[in-house]
């Protein structure tokens, strides 16, 4: 069972906001936020805003469910158009509806989605912390990807701009893995990591993988 602490704010403003109007430490099925809400609206604005954050959930929800299988389309071997074989993956992950949606991939991700949930009992505040490293692992990558294309460039500017944004997302990460259990994540990603380069290594280290992604939506289109 997670700490009911872990269900309060990170936010200054809303912990304030909180602690003025003595909400406190809400209960095992509601979040600081929502009983904030809920003593600071009147019933329907309180009803219309769970409304609106479930729909902001399955809106996160809809994205992942097209950004992961997309890249798994993007990563499944296929011929480009200049007769080259591409892809990692195995072919099976890149099939589409005449919807372009890779269902096989997206059937993957349900799979994992359902299995992550249950390992979870279905605690969200629980998954929250997986969630979070996962999130500011990918930050971290992105940040430092673009550092490193700012030096290759000779963007100075654009170079500090980066660094200092990883730098914060890196304290930002530290400060999630040091609650020990979300480790986890991180060494999920780096096994992830780890297939993948093997998957490009045993299918003779195939060069424009950088450019699937873009070719895999020309197909498509």
């Amino acid at each position: 069972m997670a700490d009911p602490r872990d269900r309060r704010s990170n936010h200054p403003g809303p912990a304030l906001e909180a602690a003025h109007l003595q909400v406190g430490i809400p209960p095992e099925d509601s979040t600081q936020i929502a009983e904030l809400a809920r003593l600071a609206a009147p019933g329907p604005v309180f009803a219309a805003f769970q409304l609106v954050t479930a729909l902001l959930l399955l809106s996160a929800a809809s994205s992942s469910f097209q950004a992961g299988p997309g890249l798994l389309k993007a990563l499944a071997r296929h011929t480009n158009r200049q007769g080259d074989t591409v892809g990692i993956l195995p072919p099976a992950l890149g099939r589409t509806n005449t919807h372009h949606t890779p269902y096989w991939g997206v059937a993957l991700f349900i799979a994992l989605a359902c299995a992550v949930t249950a390992a979870a009992g279905g605690n969200d505040q629980e998954l929250v912390l997986f969630y979070a490293v996962s999130v500011f692992l990918s930050f971290l990558a992105g940040l430092l990807s673009m550092a490193l294309f700012s030096h290759r460039d000779g963007r100075r500017g654009y170079l500090i701009m980066n660094l200092a944004g990883a730098a914060v997302v890196a304290f930002t990460l530290i400060a999630n893995l040091s609650r020990g259990l979300p480790i986890i994540s991180l060494a999920a990603a780096l096994i992830i990591a780890a297939i993948l380069y093997v998957a490009w290594v045993s299918s003779g280290r195939p060069r424009g993988i950088r450019n699937v992604e873009a070719e895999a939506e020309e197909m498509s289109g």
